[in-house]
């Protein structure tokens, strides 16, 4: 290997340890900051899973009087818990928002009216709490993938960082024991 290929590859390899380092640097700390963000922003609502026995769906008992912070646990409270609770509204049952929303717009009947259109309201604010909470488990998601890059770019700028290490102190050594091995002094001898 001549001399201005070994330090091109060199300086390959220090360009590429400060581009790797910087994105995993940048890719954990918004994965960090992601879950901060998240878990600041659930924290003060103060939603929490009942105990078992409480109206707890038995596939949420893992979650039994935990309070909601990170995204996994909000995504189950919206899917599993709050939709649960919406499907069971209103006769006939399980008809969405926009269903009702209509049956209080037509309806002629006043007290029907106002039932139906306390169902929206109760139907919105809960189709809208589950929207937000699946939205906070979406960003977790980009979070906890932002990490995995940060990890895989960390183990990528560690594997440069040990060939640029061989490169500098080992690699020179080989080159100077294979021009001793195949010098004129020792092959005469």
């Amino acid at each position: 290997m001549t001399r201005d290929l070994r330090w091109r590859i060199i300086a390959l390899q220090v360009l590429m340890i400060a581009v790797f380092g910087f994105g995993a640097g940048t890719a954990v700390y918004a994965g960090n900051f992601t879950h901060d963000q998240i878990t600041n922003q659930l924290a003060p609502q103060q939603i929490k899973f009942p105990p078992v026995g409480k109206g707890l769906p038995e596939t949420l008992n893992q979650y039994a009087g935990q309070q909601v912070l990170n995204g996994e646990q909000a995504h189950a409270y919206a899917d599993q818990f709050i939709a649960l609770h919406l499907s069971q509204m209103g006769d006939p049952k399980g008809m969405p928002y926009s269903y009702w929303s209509t049956q209080a717009r037509t309806e002629t009947d006043p007290a029907k009216k106002v039932a139906a259109e306390e169902l929206v309201t109760t139907l919105f604010r809960g189709e809208t709490l589950r929207s937000m909470l699946n939205q906070a488990w979406a960003f977790w998601t980009m979070g906890d993938i932002a990490m995995y890059v940060g990890y895989g770019l960390i183990a990528a700028t560690l594997l440069v960082t040990a060939s640029l290490v061989f490169e500098l102190l080992f690699a020179p050594r080989r080159e100077t024991q294979a021009v001793r091995i195949g010098s004129p002094a020792t092959t005469a001898a």
